[in-house]
């Protein structure tokens, strides 16, 4: 069958948060909380006793109310201001919820028998930020083991040694490190950022020259920073050749096109991004948090991106990872306030933006979605993506006509079509399919399919359409059969694969697929009530009813339930005829 049409729009994660996941990953490689609503803003007030404030904000903990359950939590200390239990909880609230000048005072109270990871972090940070390295030092000596320290203590050692004036003793510290590769690299990307800070751009291209030469897919960070020291280093040539390739690999991005506008005219670049400790310290957090990320722990890697945010507040690519970090939280309203204040020359503004857009309909502002969306569009007359994204936020709620409009407006901004536009012809498909205009939808379809013709959603939404139409039943039996092996836990897929055998008479066949679609699937009305009719079509009444009525249970659409309560009641004069099994 066809599934919820929400299923059918991939979540698009930012494109730096994508770029730290990836360093982690080249890292990784070498060496549940309840969902909180936002769509009521709540106003706290402790109370008198320590022991409801504690429970309240364990309450609001579990709510991912961070904010909240700070306050209750600095309400309760102000009644037992030494009580360590209560300090390394509420130490965290505070930092998740981005209050990190609190988190500095609450650290400096915890007695040192029972000083944190986070706590300690916290500190050094603080020491860096208030240009004490050598304090810093010390306290890095002594933070507690943990995944990240391997990355995150030898760069924040450097780096407060950058801080003192001592050079070559930083750069000593990010030497490569023989049997990991993953590590080396994170290091080598150090030094040249350390290089270029100290006015030494010929050693720092020299270093950047050597990544590129060993990692050939690049991420966008890497790109950017990289690419701007190649220029500041007069290899412009260099820089421009990083950029195009980046550009030749990612089509459908034009992030770099400042950067190569600049470079193709000879332009002279901008002063380096990190110009001191504080900004180097902070891009070593943001590494870590693409390693922590890797590993799910989205809560530590959400504090150490507070963390580098304290160090540099205007850091967009930081920015957009915390953002995307909130959004994973379902804290949409909080991404969307650091997403706003993202520095607008950034070439990240626009794809902030985008995520405004997701995160309103998220919030069920679809007006204000939609009329930023169009904003952006009518400022960005060639690009395509906003939309794309009205296009998606239409389909989601069942407006298939506006949506098809918005889609088609996208095409006409796109021009040539080639294979990196399946997607948009797949998800256009589908509201055309759901408008009825089955000659275009089909058409979409086929072609999303010449483009990815191993894509299970393309091939179990064309062969189910067709299975619907009572058309190429043999063909859509094919494509489904692949999609399955593909899919082989898809519920919604593997019941196409019941429902095809089904109308192709094969009744019994298709009763093993059926079962096996509902156990995947149990929840679904459409997929129940298909094998009640597979089972009457064998004979077995008397489940045939029972899935049916089961069917009903699940609340199915208003067309669906009639057809349902009519079956069951032929179901009760076929069985007076007919004998069960």
């Amino acid at each position: 069958m066809v599934p919820s049409i929400s299923r059918f729009t991939p979540r698009r994660r930012s494109i730096a948060l994508v770029a730290a996941t990836v360093l982690g990953t080249v890292l990784m490689s070498a060496g549940g909380a309840a969902a909180r609503s936002e769509l009521a803003v709540s106003a706290v007030t402790p109370g008198p006793t320590v022991s409801g404030n504690y429970l309240a904000a364990r309450h609001a903990r579990l709510a991912l109310e961070e904010g909240d359950a700070a306050d209750f939590l600095l309400a309760a200390l102000k009644t037992s201001p030494d009580d360590p239990a209560l300090l390394a909880r509420v130490l965290p609230a505070l930092l998740l919820s981005g209050r990190v000048p609190e988190a500095v005072v609450i650290a400096e109270r915890f007695p040192p028998n029972a000083v944190t990871g986070p706590a300690e972090l916290t500190r050094i940070v603080h020491d860096i930020k208030q240009k004490r390295f050598s304090a810093a030092m010390e306290r890095l000596q002594g933070l507690p083991t943990a995944p990240h320290t391997d990355v995150l203590v030898p760069l924040l050692l450097a780096w407060s040694e950058y801080g003192q004036g001592r050079l070559d003793d930083a750069l000593r510290r990010l030497a490569p490190v023989e049997g990991n590769r993953g590590l080396s690299l994170l290091f080598s990307l150090h030094a040249a950022w350390m290089n270029a800070a100290a006015g030494r751009p010929d050693a720092a291209a020299d270093l950047i020259h050597a990544v590129f030469a060993e990692h050939k897919e690049p991420w966008l960070r890497l790109v950017n920073l990289g690419g701007l020291v190649l220029e500041r280093a007069g290899r412009r040539e260099e820089a421009l050749a990083v950029y195009r390739e980046y550009q030749d690999r990612q089509p459908d991005t034009d992030l770099l096109a400042p950067a190569i506008a600049r470079a193709t005219a000879g332009k002279a670049p901008p002063p380096f991004e990190i110009r001191s400790a504080e900004d180097g310290a902070a891009e070593a957090l943001f590494d870590a948090v693409g390693i922590v990320s890797r590993q799910n722990n989205r809560e530590t890697a959400l504090i150490m991106g507070r963390l580098g945010l304290y160090l540099r507040p205007d850091f967009p690519a930081l920015q957009v990872v915390v953002a995307d970090l909130l959004e994973g939280f379902q804290r949409y309203r909080d991404a969307n306030r650091l997403l706003a204040e993202i520095d607008r020359g950034s070439p990240l503004v626009v794809p902030a933006k985008l995520s405004i857009a997701r995160n309103l309909q998220r919030l069920d502002q679809f007006d204000d979605a939609a009329a930023m969306l169009e904003t952006l569009a009518r400022q960005r007359p060639r690009d395509a993506e906003p939309l794309i994204e009205v296009g998606d936020m239409h389909r989601k709620r069942e407006r298939y006509a506006e949506a098809v409009e918005a889609y088609d407006r996208a095409f006409a901004r796109i021009g040539a079509v080639t294979a990196r536009h399946w997607r948009l012809l797949y998800v256009r498909g589908i509201a055309l399919e759901r408008t009825k205009d089955w000659p275009r939808a089909e058409a979409d379809f086929l072609k999303a399919l010449e483009y990815e013709p191993d894509q299970p959603a393309i091939l179990n939404y064309l062969g189910y359409s067709w299975v619907e139409q009572g058309i190429r039943l043999e063909e859509a039996e094919q494509m489904i059969r692949k999609a399955v092996s593909m899919r082989p836990n898809d519920g919604y897929i593997v019941d196409s694969l019941g429902w095809v055998l089904f109308r192709l008479g094969r009744a019994e066949e298709a009763v093993e697929h059926m079962e096996r679609a509902v156990e995947l699937r149990p929840e679904d009305p459409i997929i129940n009530d298909h094998l009640g009719d597979v089972y009457q079509a064998v004979g077995r009444y008397r489940e045939a009813r029972f899935q049916w009525a089961e069917a009903l249970q699940l609340k199915p659409e208003p067309d669906l339930k009639a057809q349902i309560e009519a079956k069951l009641g032929l179901a009760g004069a076929a069985r007076a005829e007919t004998p069960p099994r």
